[in-house]
């Protein structure tokens, strides 16, 4: 390779890095920063040892800790029967478990409450505006990952072990305690601290069920009542929370290998229908009845059939004064999640490529001289090099682990003032800082999958750096770019957490408008919210239909 090539890889490279990295120091890491720095000021401190912040953590843990738990003890037998056996209709189970993962909190928090209110088919068991409630919408958002993540390790488990241990007489309770669930045992850690890390950062859930007050929902209301200080003190209590999980999860994930063999499936066995029972009525029960309720309360008004809610779709509602219509609040959540989509692009792509490149082959380092220290070798990956690009990645992805809210309440303390003075346009970046690190996770294992014998056979035939990323590493990388622009597109599409702080009330977007609705008494409302739900729902099932489809058709794995 000619020098002239070495100083425009060399200067690529540093673009790819350097601009991506500048536009989170100033979107993430300086609000992020300045909410430190306002929680650990004199007001702020004096609210962190108050009884209410104690009694606001304890909750919070709390909630997190139940949803963990339930998402556990139903997603483990869940992902045994949907990956570990198989059976008819295996696949579209799996469809309908995965979808309330993609679904925006706010469509779960009103499709509880149409299955749990007045009229609701649920509504005889009296948990509307209890945090039962709350747990029960955190399970139904989370079964999935447990399912997904255990599933994918438990398909794969070498069955031999325990069909020995079936052939010396142990039996299933026993073979599963003994032999299977220390194989899983990182895999559902891993997954439980992932979900207590959702549950306890689920501000749309709370929020649309009320009956309980968490730091995330106090952080709006301190913010909302121009408190900040007191909303600084709960983010900082928030943050501390969810770092600690992450380190713990961290830790989870480091779990010992265990021997793996592809596709170790068995047909569905008598002993497996306890399991299978309690998977289908979860998913029926739990998963499908919520959305069922919601499409059907969203048809139904004053007890008749009819389509007045969707009609006053047009409309602000009753209660309002002024304010901007379902459909208008809509064209604002389009708008906003193409703009933010394009910026998580313009972000995560140049970081996919940057941080994808070898580090370089295994080298001898050699020692000054005169010392007579031997040589020695650095493996590939330890070198000075990989350490700094490993530190960027677990900085690019940082944003995935901090929640929205405070996302939100950072934006609002160091960027609408000086010396940036910034309006309605902070919507976007947010959900672009949001969503970002779900384009790096949908680009990066494709990226690093390419042989760079490829690109030295490129250099070697005389082609220049940008034709090299023409020919060899783009095409490769479009396979998963629907994906990513899908993953990008559906979360800002259904973003809460920091719209609500960022919102004006002219510049809404869907989200938002419903929460809003649900706060407003009047069955007209009441009806419009649930209308707006079932359309945003849907909007976000097709992006990820899509998405998906392009994945599939693209032969790019899960």
């Amino acid at each position: 390779m000619s020098r002239s090539h070495t100083r425009t890889r060399r200067l690529a490279f540093a673009l790819a890095i350097g601009l991506p990295l500048a536009a989170l120091v100033v979107f993430f890491a300086w609000p992020v920063a300045a909410m430190l720095a306002r929680g650990l000021g004199p007001e702020a401190l004096g609210v962190l040892g108050a009884e209410r912040t104690r009694r606001l953590l304890g909750t919070t843990v709390q909630l997190a800790a139940a949803g963990t738990i339930g998402s556990v003890l139903f997603g483990v037998p869940g992902a045994y029967v949907l990956y570990a056996c198989r059976f008819p209709g295996r696949r579209a189970l799996r469809a309908i478990a995965t979808i309330p993962f993609v679904l925006p909190t706010v469509v779960v928090g009103v499709a509880f409450r149409s299955l749990l209110g007045r009229d609701g088919a649920y509504s005889f068991l009296d948990l509307d505006q209890t945090t039962t409630a709350i747990v029960a919408a955190m399970v139904f958002f989370n079964f999935s990952v447990v399912v997904r993540t255990v599933g994918t390790m438990w398909a794969g488990l070498d069955p031999r072990t325990a069909d020995a241990a079936r052939m010396l007489g142990a039996g299933p309770v026993r073979v599963f305690r003994t032999v299977t669930l220390p194989a899983l045992r990182g895999a559902v850690a891993s997954s439980a601290c992932v979900v207590f890390l959702f549950c306890s950062t689920a501000y749309g859930i709370v929020v649309t069920l009320g009956g309980t007050s968490t730091l995330e929902s106090e952080i709006a209301v301190q913010t909302f009542q121009l408190n900040l200080d007191a909303a600084a003190a709960f983010s900082l209590v928030q943050f501390a929370l969810v770092a600690l999980t992450l380190t713990i999860s961290s830790r989870a994930s480091r779990a010992t290998a265990v021997a793996m063999r592809p596709s170790a499936e068995h047909r569905l066995r008598i002993s497996d229908l306890p399991s299978a029972a309690l998977t289908f009525a979860v998913v029926f029960g739990l998963i499908v009845a919520p959305m069922a309720s919601l499409a059907v309360r969203s048809f139904r008004q004053d007890g008749q059939w009819t389509l007045a809610n969707y009609r006053l779709l047009a409309t602000p509602g009753k209660g309002a004064a002024g304010g901007i219509t379902v459909v208008e609040a809509l064209e604002h959540s389009l708008r906003a999640a193409a703009i933010a989509t394009a910026i998580a692009l313009a972000i995560g792509v140049p970081l996919a490529f940057a941080l994808s490149r070898p580090t370089g082959p295994a080298r001898t380092r050699r020692p000054p001289e005169g010392t007579g220290a031997k040589r020695r070798r650095v493996p590939r990956g330890r070198s000075p090099e990989s350490a700094a690009l490993r530190a960027i990645e677990s900085f690019a992805m940082a944003p995935l682990g901090v929640s929205a809210v405070t996302v939100g309440f950072g934006f609002i303390i160091s960027l609408q003032g000086p010396p940036l003075y910034m309006g309605d346009e902070l919507i976007p970046i947010a959900q672009a800082i949001i969503a970002m690190p779900m384009v790096l996770r949908a680009l990066l294992p494709i990226m690093r999958a390419i042989d760079p014998r490829l690109r030295d056979a490129a250099a070697m035939l005389g082609a220049s750096p940008a034709r090299t990323l023409a020919t060899v590493d783009a095409p490769i990388m479009f396979r998963g770019l629907g994906l990513a622009v899908g993953f990008a597109f559906a979360m800002s599409l259904g973003e809460f957490g920091a719209s609500s702080f960022l919102a004006s009330d002219d510049n809404g977007t869907l989200p938002v408008l419903v929460s809003r609705l649900l706060a407003r008494p009047g069955g007209g409302n009441y009806g419009m919210a649930m209308a707006a739900s079932v359309i945003l729902g849907l909007a976000t099932a097709l992006v990820m239909t899509l998405s998906e489809h392009t994945r599939e058709r693209n032969h790019v794995p899960a």
